[in-house]
């Protein structure tokens, strides 16, 4: 018998993980050695990159780095990217400050494994950037409307997070989300691997048990 549980699914070899648990971008609080002890334990630790400027983040993955037991544990950086403008909420803001493309400059130079993209899906060319360096995409899901917009527009993975999960992304309940997500995901590819996007579940899944 192994000395340590074992639970592989596709997304485990797909990122580079032990485990298929992926820590919550959260802002603020998912910070460098919150990260690093998700990757170290073999998960995938997520930074919460909520309101950095480009300088901030690659400190705090500096620091993610300097508390990984082995430099190639992989990692993940959470952005918010809400819509702005146009037909977008009038309450909608920038948490970018306009830095967007620097800030993704950063998470490509320091070698990020997984980009999440929460509130918004991320503009075309973003995601031509994350891709062309090897980045997988992730978007926020709360409603099977958003999971096709964000694989439509091409993202490799999306989360489909219940109203458990804090209320951001909508008040479906997790047990009823995730099997029509999974549904619509069936109908698109990454296009980064050619296969079936794949979709990550949250919202209430906070031990074993619930996993």
């Amino acid at each position: 018998m192994s000395p340590h549980p074992t639970l592989q699914t596709p997304i485990c070899p797909l990122l580079g993980i032990t485990y298929p648990i992926i820590l919550a971008g959260m802002a603020r609080t998912s910070s460098g050695p919150l990260a690093a002890a998700v990757s170290n334990a073999g998960g995938l630790g997520v930074i919460g990159g909520l309101g950095y400027t480009p300088t901030q983040l690659r400190t705090i993955i500096h620091e993610l780095k300097s508390n990984l037991t082995s430099p190639d544990l992989p990692f993940g950086v959470d952005l918010a990217l809400p819509q702005v403008g146009g037909s977008a909420r009038k309450t909608n803001h920038d948490y970018t400050h306009g830095q967007l493309d620097e800030l993704i400059t950063v998470v490509i130079e320091e070698g990020t494994r997984l980009f999440v993209s929460a509130v918004g899906v991320p503009p075309p060319h973003v995601i031509a950037r994350l891709h062309a360096a090897g980045i997988f995409v992730m978007n926020m899901v709360g409603h099977p409307k958003h999971a096709h917009k964000a694989l439509q527009a091409g993202v490799d993975i999306v989360c489909a997070q219940g109203g458990e999960g804090g209320g951001h992304t909508g008040d479906i309940a997790t047990s009823i989300l995730i099997p029509a997500v999974v549904d619509v995901a069936r109908q698109y590819k990454s296009p980064l691997t050619g296969e079936a996007a794949m979709v990550i579940a949250a919202g209430g899944i906070y031990n074993g048990r619930s996993l």
